[in-house]
């Protein structure tokens, strides 16, 4: 029996990310110019946008309040792909292709920019993906989905083209076979829809529209209509459409399970493309993978438009996968690769180590290597079928290993912003190769590092014992060496002395071969950039950046916190300009407010990103977020003391990371400063651990204990902690604790013994202002008279028996 994909509701049920967004400190800016005067309530957070298909028709950029916060702003990059030097032997470079249909978040209530949860979907595999498909719609939300910018954003700059979805849903699950009549509806010789999705792809920024149609009751001349609109839609623009297996030219649905003359005329309609690619569903077999295959070759397409789909949602690389068939061994692969849901290596992650593990599992195969594949294994790993592509084909390349999540931010080596985050706008190019190092002695372990960052939330590190000369392998690249390119390196040590570290370059003429440059040593413990001089190799293309490491160090530890390759020197840009606060809203009455902005984007076109800031009364700046785009959500904005309003800066940060000035105005305060309030709700939380993706320390703090028994934190880890960070310091009168009954749970879950501790700078030791032992109660409140901005919740023994979980519904801390 044919199986039909299976998120019918689960785009309605997924986790919706929360909405603030981070702050710090950083410093002093020019005076402002005035301000305009902000539209009250008009701040509130904007979203990605979906409809229904009579609701797409009167969507309008001009009108639509969220729109303009849901651009991407990066191109589509090139990418490279040398067969020489792919990482796997049996990876095939020109053949089957990659396509990845992921939920990165809930159809409705999906914020447009990131936000503070830095529990994400950070996704750090794109050299294998070719398409992403942005998954979600529902028959209670909207069937029209498009994609959030940050992603967009992400994606291009690594080379993958991205598509919203259009998803009409089985009659079981909601659907309706008049939203499909709607979808096809003629207005002379135009396709109204059509033209919107036209519209929306063009003005969002992304490349295209997946195709589910999955809603019975049709008919041929249905059938014929969704292609005329496909048709008709890929004459009017370069608007892309993968096409699922469901619909068949007779207006029945009924998945083949291959290419078949029931739906190959929705891939290639005689002399018409109909669609760019097509997903095979699911139960797929090897003869019909090979009768797909000569079908395709005689419609004149190639095989490897055709995806053949693999549900991993449920199982990961768990599931069961008939790889000879897809990927025979020494021969061509059959067709492409279509992954439903690979984000449930996310979603089944205990914390985020466990997601980094389980990722590198799906992707790169058991020994985090994806030179070492083994293809005996049921799950061997992509890595071991396609090989890697790259986006560095042009200068300035810059890395900072920012993934696009963290638990602060660094700007220039700087802690600018505590707490967590997510924003995958801010994503830098992963690795082509993670991990592989080459040593004849022991080999060095590079990680992900989310403990210290130069810029972002994390830098590269490397440790272990160094007795051999270590390479490791980073980037495969096409960047031509002029006389003036240099190649940067920004790195940290324990000590002051020597790295031990050099450059590798290797070069198109020899691609496998590396020149090293010597790094020298380190003056102390900072982060510290290292200016290489690349002009004796003018003339050259780079072909691959690699770091070796040589010598005897039986602890050997060094973080990497950029590498930058560009010519001449580090851009100044120019400064953005007509900075203006389009509205505000309220978060707590005369504390805190959230904002929507906009300025004028900087002339020149090297602009990387933005970044927003407060300043504050001591000559401070405090980080509130950026973006590529002209347009930003600061979740929140607190009120330091009694002030009358706050003066806001922006500025653009050069694609070598160099700085403008800021353009400036300032927001007011209308109301009094309430006496007390909630001073940690929706404030940025980090914790030890967490039981699950769905149960991160955001849920201690986003004002809710009526939301299901997932509305909480929970951790397993041996020592358990809570930590919120306020944002300055406050003056506090009371801390209050909602355990597991608060929520709905059983009172023998209700935290037993637990400490509360305050400490006013993240240098500072914790002070213990009150010590519980022998609790019972679902909610206990402790008065407190202190002044502190972090506050922390330390559990020593969680529950009243002997299950071992923490599970907090709210942490709060009242005072003004």
């Amino acid at each position: 029996m044919s199986r039909r994909l299976p998120l019918l509701l689960s785009a309605a049920l997924a986790t919706a990310a929360l909405t603030a967004v981070p702050s710090a400190s950083a410093s002093a800016a020019p005076a402002p110019a005035p301000a305009p005067a902000a539209t009250a309530g008009q701040g509130s957070q904007p979203y990605a946008s979906y409809w229904y298909p009579s609701g797409i028709l009167g969507w309008d950029p001009a009108t639509d309040p969220d729109a303009r916060f849901n651009r991407s702003r990066v191109p589509l990059q090139p990418r490279t792909s040398d067969p020489a030097l792919k990482a796997n032997p049996n990876a095939r470079t020109g053949e089957g292709r990659i396509a990845s249909l992921v939920s990165f978040g809930p159809t409705s209530n999906n914020p447009s920019q990131g936000s503070a949860d830095p529990n994400y979907y950070a996704f750090g595999y794109w050299q294998y993906v070719d398409k992403l498909v942005f998954w979600g719609g529902s028959a209670g939300e909207g069937l029209i989905l498009a994609p959030n910018p940050t992603v967009i954003d992400a994606a291009h700059r690594n080379g993958v083209k991205v598509y919203g979805t259009v998803f009409f849903p089985p009659g079981a699950y909601g659907g309706q076979i008049q939203w499909v009549r709607d979808f096809v509806q003629k207005s002379g010789s135009r396709y109204p829809v059509a033209d919107k999705l036209v519209q929306a792809a063009q003005y969002y920024g992304f490349d295209g529209w997946f195709i589910n149609q999955e809603t019975g009751g049709g008919d041929s001349a249905l059938a014929g209509e969704v292609r005329n609109l496909m048709q008709y839609t890929k004459a009017q623009s370069g608007t892309e459409f993968m096409w699922y297996d469901a619909m068949t030219t007779s207006g029945a649905v009924n998945w083949q399970n291959a290419l078949t003359s029931a739906n190959s005329p929705f891939l290639q309609d005689g002399s018409k493309k109909t669609s760019d690619s097509m997903f095979l569903n699911f139960d797929w077999s090897a003869s019909g993978l090979n009768s797909s295959r000569a079908l395709a070759r005689q419609l004149g397409r190639s095989e490897y438009d055709l995806y053949s789909g693999i549900d991993t949602e449920a199982n990961g690389y768990n599931s069961s996968v008939d790889w000879n068939s897809l990927f025979p061994s020494g021969k061509p692969h059959t067709t492409s690769l279509g992954l439903y849901r690979p984000e449930w290596t996310w979603k089944s992650a205990t914390d985020r180590a466990d997601f980094y593990a389980k990722d590198a599992r799906y992707w790169v195969g058991a020994a985090n290597d994806p030179s070492r594949t083994d293809l005996s294994s049921s799950w061997p790993g992509l890595a071991g079928y396609v090989a890697e592509s790259s986006p560095i084909t042009a200068k300035p390349f810059v890395t900072s290993f920012n993934t696009g999540q963290g638990d602060f931010y660094n700007a220039g080596g700087t802690r600018v912003a505590t707490g967590g985050w997510n924003n995958l706008s801010l994503q830098d190019v992963p690795p082509t190769y993670r991990w592989m190092v080459d040593s004849a002695g022991s080999k060095l372990t590079p990680t992900v590092d989310f403990t210290d960052a130069y810029q972002g939330g994390s830098s590269l590190r490397l440790t272990g014992t160094l007795d051999a000369a270590n390479t490791v392998r980073l980037y495969e690249t096409r960047l031509p060496v002029a006389a003036t390119t240099k190649l940067d390196l920004v790195v940290k040590t324990p000590a002051a002395g020597p790295t031990r570290l050099k450059a590798a370059v290797a070069f198109t003429d020899s691609p496998k071969s590396f020149t090293t440059i010597d790094v020298g040593a380190e003056t102390g413990t900072g982060w510290e950039r290292h200016t290489l001089d690349l002009s004796p190799y003018a003339g050259r293309t780079i072909a691959q950046i690699a770091l070796q490491v040589d010598g005897s160090d039986p602890s050997y530890d060094l973080r990497v916190g950029q590498v930058a390759v560009y010519d001449g020197t580090v851009e100044t840009p120019a400064a953005p300009g007509g900075l203006t606060v389009l509205g505000a809203s309220d978060v707590t009455p005369g504390s805190s407010q959230s904002l929507r902005l906009s300025w004028t984007a900087a002339p020149g076109g090297n602009v990387h990103h933005y970044e927003v800031y407060r300043r504050n009364a001591d000559g401070s700046r405090t980080f509130l977020g950026a973006t590529p785009n002209d347009a930003y959500f600061v979740g929140r904005l607190d009120r330091a003391g009694t002030e009358a309003a706050t003066t806001l800066d922006v500025e653009a940060v050069s694609t070598t990371y160099g700085r403008s000035n800021a353009a400036s105005t300032t927001v007011g305060w209308n109301s009094t400063p309430p006496t007390s309030t909630n001073l940690a709700l929706n404030r940025p939380a980090t914790a030890s651990g967490q039981c699950n993706a769905n149960e991160g320390p955001a849920k201690a703090v986003n004002g809710s204990v009526s939301g299901g028994t997932g509305d909480k934190w929970c951790t397993l880890d041996s020592a358990k902690w809570l930590e919120v960070d306020l944002g300055s310091v406050k003056q506090l009168s009371k801390l209050v604790v909602k355990h597991a009954s608060a929520g709905g749970e059983s009172a023998s879950y209700n935290t037993r013994d637990f400490s509360l501790q305050v400490r006013s700078a993240a240098t500072d030791p914790w002070t213990t202002v009150a010590d519980v032992t022998g609790n019972t109660a679902g909610t206990t409140t402790h008065p407190v008279n202190t002044t502190a901005r972090y506050v922390r919740l330390v559990v020593t023994k969680p529950t009243q028996n002997t299950d071992p979980a923490a599970r907090i519904y709210e942490f709060e801390a009242w005072g003004a």
